[in-house]
């Protein structure tokens, strides 16, 4: 019998509920999400490791009637526990990372404890990958839709491969949308195969799967990551912050440069959000914080039309959520309580 029968949706978050204070088991649910508490290479600022944890003590707040996607809880969100393998691997990785991120990265051939070092750290980015691969592959075949909650942005490798290669099993190619202040096309950003600047450069280089990667948000790029889209041209559409607001500033209307972004996708995709996509005041204590970026309103409209536009998001990641200094008290926590809500708008624009 559903559990859906008594459950008040206006009612507070009773304890010992899942995430969002919903009652759901996992055969119940529609979305499987997938904590991936893991934060080896930031290196500005670190703390994304601790983002599931928060965001999902966060989402007891969120209010479940969504007035742009309705009931989405209704559909059934489920979330994994935490793997302890997961963390100790990110304590390990980011303790042997430190030397290296302090001596402002390390070249491919390094030797001795800076060689030891990036070994260290791109064999607990290959677990992570391994892990997420595996666990984003079960929820396929169950049958339901993939979310990661990191972590940084280094996480999703392997939920993205997944993805790409249950895409390619029906004849698709797999798009991406990809929100995010930065291009993440760094090629061994610091000497880490698989730094969290390096995510779509290996997206592209090592899944041979992807179609189509469209960027929203984009304002903090290096000259080769510029080259290295360009040379893609017709892979790559990239969208630069100052360029939708000049547009908007001019009298395009926000939902043209929507449409417009999405219209090279094709009819299955993964959106991988990074939460400094958004403005920083909404997500200060990220990991790689930028002035300008998505407002929480563009970001849920810019949902809304990808959903309006009929294609069929197949998984989606939410990462670089990093709890300020009040997380673990009795204090509301601003960045958690924003990811948790761009975590329900996901889980909204898939269902």
């Amino acid at each position: 019998m559903s559990t859906m029968i008594d459950f008040d949706p206006d009612a507070a978050a009773q304890p010992g509920t899942g995430v969002f204070g919903l009652p759901h088991s996992r055969d119940e649910s529609r979305i499987v999400l997938i904590p991936v508490p893991f934060d080896a290479t930031t290196s500005y600022g670190g703390g994304a490791s601790k983002g599931p944890a928060a965001i999902r003590a966060a989402s007891a707040q969120v209010d479940l009637h969504d007035p742009q996607f309705g009931e989405i809880y209704r559909h059934g969100i489920f979330m994994e526990k935490e793997h302890a393998k997961i963390r100790r691997a990110s304590r390990e990785a980011r303790k042997a990372a430190k030397p290296v991120i302090e001596a402002g990265g390390a070249g491919p051939g390094a030797k001795g404890r800076m060689g030891r070092a990036l070994r260290e750290v791109d064999r607990a980015g290959e677990a992570v990958n391994a892990f997420t691969r595996e666990r984003v592959n079960r929820v396929l075949k169950e049958g339901k839709i993939p979310g990661l909650v990191g972590g940084d942005h280094a996480t999703p490798f392997g939920a993205i491969q997944a993805c790409a290669e249950f895409t390619a099993a029906t004849g698709e190619r797999l798009g991406i949308l990809h929100i995010d202040a930065h291009m993440d096309f760094r090629e061994a950003f610091e000497g880490f195969a698989w730094s969290h600047a390096s995510i779509m450069h290996n997206v592209l280089t090592r899944i041979p799967e992807i179609g189509s990667m469209v960027q929203v948000g984009l304002r903090d790029v290096g000259k080769r990551e510029i080259e290295f889209a360009q040379a893609r041209s017709g892979q790559v559409f990239p969208h630069f912050d100052l360029d939708w607001t000049r547009e908007m500033l001019d009298g395009r209307p926000f939902g043209d440069l929507c449409a417009r972004a999405i219209e090279p996708l094709p009819g299955f995709v993964y959106v991988s959000f990074d939460i400094d996509g958004l403005d920083p005041s909404l997500c200060p204590h990220t990991g790689t914080p930028v002035p300008g970026g998505l407002s929480f309103a563009q970001a849920c409209l810019l949902l809304g039309a990808l959903k309006a536009s009929g294609r069929r998001v197949v998984g989606f990641d939410l990462v670089e959520v990093t709890p300020g200094p009040k997380a673990g008290t009795s204090e509301p926590e601003w960045d958690a309580n924003v990811g948790a809500r761009v975590l329900y708008k996901l889980c909204g624009a898939c269902v």
